[in-house]
């Protein structure tokens, strides 16, 4: 039998969002109803909003979520009622031609729920990144839902379901980060603060955190970032080449999104050094390099989709070393909010006034 819920709904483009009541079926086959208990605010929902993403109005937002599966369709062997889980937007589908060849990180056909959650006069909805987790409850893929160790709270667990996750493996998975290493990280929201994380995990020797702004570099540092550069008034360029005995960075991870942030990570990486696109462009962006200079630099230029992750993997080894105190997921957190805060809450990141406002449920 369906369930009224509620939810906050992007009705239509640059509209302000509302709470709306959700109809969620009983889950069909391969499916999960998931109760939420905690979702980050993700600049992604602010993307769909915006209609950045696509125009497939009304959008049920949110999808950096955990919480407790409450029932489960035919064929479910993979999660049952009660247990504890992160949603991920990437449920492998094990027969694509990534998955085939070993890379199911790259999946391209991944899980979502065949069937749709509603408005109360019927109208379809369209999750964000196929969750849809500012809600009370939701619908998704079994596959979606990954299981975690209970101990760790929802509102630090969660944030694994995108941004965190995003920003740890740009370092680890995609740049592939190795001990005594040199990483600049440009941009440190986030996303990028996760990644100055992740290149700490991997045994960096040195972190360097590039942002206009010094409450961000500030919070850097907190996460291990070991020199700051403001690039308002400082050349990274050259500040990086100062502070890695003139080579440059050997993995530069940009984390914004726009051209002129990646053109320096371009020219601030160490000949055969690493460039990591983790930050989403606007579509009508554009670049153009030196092409003399991408062949004579050498190396690699990456973009990191989801971390490269694979969320049964990943998941329940980040949440132990959160547990294990060598993980600050708490950290990224800075502030408990409802429902009815999150337009509220994409205004303050808009601004730079918090690194994640995580709804509560």
């Amino acid at each position: 039998m369906s369930q009224e819920v509620r939810g906050v709904v992007a009705l239509s483009k640059g509209a302000p969002v509302s709470i709306e009541t959700i109809i969620i079926p009983d889950p069909g086959p391969g499916e999960a109803v998931v109760v939420i208990q905690a979702c980050g605010v993700c600049h992604t929902d602010l993307h769909y909003r915006e209609g950045g993403i696509n125009d497939e109005f009304p959008f049920l937002l949110g999808h950096e979520a955990a919480g407790l599966v409450e029932s489960v369709g035919e064929g479910v062997t993979n999660v049952a009622p009660g247990d504890y889980v992160i949603l991920n937007w990437r449920a492998v589908c094990g027969n694509c031609r990534a998955c085939k060849r070993g890379q199911p990180q790259y999946c391209f056909d991944t899980h979502n729920a065949g069937q749709k959650m509603t408005l109360a006069d019927g109208t379809e909805l369209s999750p964000a990144l196929g969750i849809g987790a500012f809600c009370d409850k939701t619908l998704v893929h079994s596959g979606q839902c990954t299981k975690v160790d209970p101990k760790a709270p929802a509102t630090a667990a969660g944030l694994l379901g995108c941004g965190v996750m995003a920003g740890i493996g740009a370092a680890i998975n995609t740049g592939q980060v190795t001990r005594g290493q040199s990483v600049a990280v440009f941009g440190c929201g986030g996303v990028g603060d996760a990644a100055i994380v992740g290149a700490k995990l991997a045994g960096a020797s040195t972190i360097i955190a590039v942002d206009i702004d010094d409450r961000k570099l500030d919070w850097a540092k907190g996460f291990g970032a070991t020199h700051v550069c403001n690039s308002r008034n400082t050349d990274p360029v050259a500040f990086i080449q100062t502070v890695t005995d003139g080579n440059g960075a050997d993995v530069c991870i940009e984390a914004i999104g726009h051209p002129e942030v990646y053109k320096q990570c371009f020219e601030a990486r160490d000949l055969a050094g690493t460039v990591v696109l983790v930050g989403v462009p606007n579509p009508e962006m554009t670049i153009e390099l030196p092409f003399i200079e991408v062949f004579g630099r050498g190396g690699a230029l990456k973009s990191s989709w989801y971390g490269d992750c694979l969320p049964e993997r990943d998941f329940p080894m980040l949440i132990d070393l959160y547990l294990q105190g060598r993980l600050d997921l708490d950290g990224f957190v800075s502030e408990e909010i409802g429902l009815d805060d999150v337009e509220t809450a994409f205004h303050k990141m808009e601004n730079g006034e918090v690194l994640r406002s995580v709804v509560v449920l």
